[in-house]
């Protein structure tokens, strides 16, 4: 049986803790400076509550990092010092900086550490990377991705706020940076617009060119100024063929090559992103396995997002730190 600690029960540790909720051998531990609020989660998931986030290192085998950006470094480098296992929501923090402060603390301690970058789970990415890697479209020229909806709120409002979330670049591209560095390679240079840095208040929305050493080209949108309700898209074009994904079409992935076009719906009920994500972490934290997603593929993500914020706000196109 294996302790996990929650550490924020808002939104997303509500999602974390359904899906933890459903494996047999993992029992709940959370805690949240928000009392009501942590006694209704632990009565809803059968879990019980710490009393400071010191309490639930002293208690877990394993933590479960869910709250809002701005605090994840300070939590996350705790962990990693009390050499629990510890999984992080995206985006791992708001600067590379802060995410090289958490991979120097990761490779010191040697403390299992990984980055939810839930994208790469969700079976129309996970395909389609697998796809591209097998040569299906050829050599990748164009990528476009599209993601995005209303905008979010949270608790106090903080995704307004993006000297707490980063803005739509860094809460909601980040998802796409990180699918799009994993099927493709690394990105060199990043060329960005937002409303993010603007007056523009309650929406956000960003239109990203990146330039990977490959020599391919990917545009990636972020909105959250669509009222239509969440929708994602990608199109992949290469030598061979094209692929594609909308989330409000069925059949979910379409490949069309000179040859003719397949269809495919690679969801099954097993299929559930967050759930296959948490229990590949539960596997590293068991055997001490490389996690499939790293802390330095989280700074990564970061350093392209960052690259996109410092291009909104010159206007010239950025070189991503470490590229």
């Amino acid at each position: 049986m294996t302790t996990v600690g929650i550490v924020g029960v808002g939104g997303m540790g509500k999602t974390h803790a359904r899906h933890w909720s459903k494996m047999p051998d993992v029992t709940l531990r959370a805690f949240d400076i928000d009392q009501p609020r942590l006694a209704e989660f632990s009565k809803e998931f059968g879990a019980e509550s710490a009393q400071s986030f010191d309490a639930l290192l002293e208690t877990c085998d394993a933590i479960d990092i869910c709250l809002p950006t701005h605090l994840h470094l300070e939590h996350a480098l705790r962990a990693i010092e009390s050499q629990r296992p510890t999984i992080c929501e995206k985006p791992l923090c708001l600067s590379v900086s802060e995410c090289a402060a958490i991979v120097e603390s990761v490779e010191r301690h040697g403390t299992t550490f990984m980055t939810a970058q839930v994208v790469r789970y969700f079976p129309e990415f996970k395909r389609a990377n697998k796809l591209i890697k097998d040569g299906a479209v050829g050599t990748p020229a164009a990528i476009r991705t599209r993601r995005g909806g209303a905008a979010p709120k949270g608790s106090g409002g903080w995704f307004a706020d993006p000297a707490l979330s980063g803005g739509v670049i860094v809460d909601l591209m980040i998802h796409d940076f990180d699918w799009i560095r994993w099927t493709f390679g690394e990105v060199v240079r990043v060329y960005a617009q937002a409303l993010t840095f603007t007056d523009v208040e309650d929406i956000d929305y960003s239109l990203a060119t990146l330039t990977l050493d490959s020599g391919a080209v990917a545009h990636v949108e972020g909105t959250w100024a669509d009222p239509g309700g969440f929708r994602v898209t990608f199109e992949v074009a290469g030598s061979e063929g094209i692929i594609e994904h909308d989330s409000r079409s069925s059949p979910a992935l379409r490949t069309v090559k000179a040859g003719g076009a397949w269809n495919e719906n690679p969801l099954s009920p097993s299929d559930d992103p967050y759930f296959l994500e948490l229990k590949a972490f539960l596997e590293s934290a068991r055997t001490g396995s490389h996690p499939p997603v790293t802390a330095v593929d989280g700074l990564k993500a970061v350093a392209i997002a960052e690259a996109a914020i410092q291009s909104v706000k010159t206007g010239k196109a950025v070189k991503p730190s470490g590229a």
